[in-house]
């Protein structure tokens, strides 16, 4: 009998391991419903414990992480560019909303590019890098380069793709990593300028005909990441219902044994449960956090108007890219479909939707 309950031990151990690993799913292959007519805002470490508790909450703010942790998704050839363009490698877990961003701004840009999927707990596949957040992206546009986090990722390919005065890492050095200390006293950097494309007067002109449409996309991109951003977690493991469907897919897809998927299931969930509860409170939610959801997405389709399909006029620009990544994370989760019926912002996801999938 020892041995036998050695292994189940062994197993449920397993599980609890796994189950701080496991993300919320990105885009469950379900049909997307028909919303209807949009309604207004209203509506609706160590130790076991501590370390699965730490690592959801370390992985809660990104949406959770992706099951196939090393797996290759999906794959742009590099090879396949012509010589002297813009060579790629993306290194993100799927789920990760800042990700997600890169993924939208390339794809609508029609830049061929590989994905690495990288282990959230070991991240081998990143031990070349001091840098240990993702997304980074490795680029070649005649030498190696890498260049670490989203919104400077985006900005300074933005300006290659405009500028050709300059060498990509000459554009990369207008972005300097700069040392802060947080209130806890944690030592991070930030990234100087990473709003703004490296532009000439004249470049600026052609890609900013007025001031105040460069000064509105720069506003809104870094609200995307300061605020949008935040209301992810928080939303999609509201309730221990929704924290178990999430876990529920993933235990489904990820081939558990009875005794681990149970535990992964039930324990992960709970997990996830509790960090959305210490999330919602570090970023001073509401109780319901939907209202705070619904608010922030009808206060952008407001921002954009009735009379523009984007912000950006006819077609998307980089704040549209930016809030269209992080919501996309939501996918075929509960959150998601309350969002489309209770707020103004299907139309132009719909429209988001269609343009990136023409571009890609």
């Amino acid at each position: 009998a020892r041995p036998r309950r050695a292994g189940k031990m062994a197993a449920a151990s397993r599980a609890w391991r796994a189950a701080a690993l496991l993300p919320l799913p990105w885009r469950l292959r379900t049909p997307r419903p028909n919303y209807g007519p949009a309604a207004g805002p209203g509506g609706t470490g160590r130790g076991g414990g501590r370390l699965l508790l730490g690592a959801a909450f370390a992985l809660g703010g990104s949406a959770g992480l992706y099951l196939a942790a090393r797996q290759r998704l999906r794959e742009h050839s590099a090879a396949e560019l012509p010589a002297g363009k813009l060579q790629l490698t993306l290194y993100q877990y799927k789920t990760c909303p800042f990700c997600s961003k890169v993924r939208a701004f390339l794809d609508y840009h029609g830049l061929p590019y590989e994905i690495v999927e990288v282990n959230p707990i070991m991240r081998k596949e990143i031990k070349f890098s001091s840098y240990r957040k993702v997304p980074i992206l490795l680029a070649n546009a005649g030498s190696p380069l890498q260049l670490n986090d989203s919104s400077v990722i985006i900005s300074a390919i933005k300006t290659y793709l405009i500028s050709k005065r300059n060498s990509l890492e000459e554009i990369v050095s207008f972005y300097p990593p700069l040392k802060t200390v947080t209130d806890q006293g944690k030592e991070v950097f930030e990234y100087g300028n990473k709003y703004w494309l490296m532009l000439d007067e004249k470049e600026t002109k052609r890609v900013y005909p007025v001031k105040e449409v460069r000064v509105e996309e720069m506003k809104w991109r870094k609200w995307a990441d300061d605020w949008l951003v935040h209301l992810i977690s928080p939303n999609v493991y509201r309730t221990p219902r929704e924290a178990l469907a999430s876990f529920d897919y993933i235990v489904r897809e990820g081939k558990f044994g009875t005794v681990e998927g149970l535990f992964a299931k039930y324990v992960g969930a709970v997990a996830m449960f509790f960090v959305s509860k210490r999330l919602k409170k570090r970023h001073n939610l509401r109780d319901d956090v939907r209202e705070d959801l619904y608010e922030a997405v009808n206060e952008w389709v407001k921002a954009i108007g009735k009379h523009r399909l984007f912000m950006g006029g006819n077609q998307p620009n980089l704040a549209d890219l930016a809030v269209y990544g992080v919501l996309r994370v939501m996918e075929g989760l509960e959150a998601f479909d309350d969002m489309m019926v209770h707020t103004k912002i299907q139309p132009w996801y719909e429209r988001m939707e269609e343009v990136i999938r023409k571009a890609a």
